[in-house]
């Protein structure tokens, strides 16, 4: 998987198609990720000492990776990965349109 925490991505199938969002998780024994506003789910809370009212609480669920692409903002697209290598050796990874290195 080639999608970290912290990525910019857009989700390229589904109801939430076209939106831009940063990952807050990665699953990647099961091929998951939660993005930021994306896949919303209302759960029900018991009260707790850091919730203490409890009640009806939205949050993110997990989607699928293979329905998200790595966002370019040079290119401004969704863009494949590839591996490469930087001036020092260490291996990074690069976008495919742009051939920009992912930060």
């Amino acid at each position: 998987m080639k999608i970290k925490r912290g990525d910019k991505v857009q989700v390229i199938t589904g109801s939430y198609k076209g939106t831009i969002g940063d990952v807050i998780e990665v699953f990647p024994k099961k091929n998951k990720v939660k993005v930021e506003g994306v896949n919303m789910v209302k759960k029900h809370m018991k009260p707790n000492q850091i919730n203490p009212d409890g009640g009806i609480v939205e949050m993110e669920a997990w989607i699928d990776a293979s329905n998200v692409m790595l966002y370019d903002s040079k290119s401004k697209a969704p863009s494949r990965v590839r591996m490469g290598e930087d001036k020092k050796g260490e291996k990074v990874r690069v976008f495919v349109k742009s051939g920009k290195e992912v930060k």
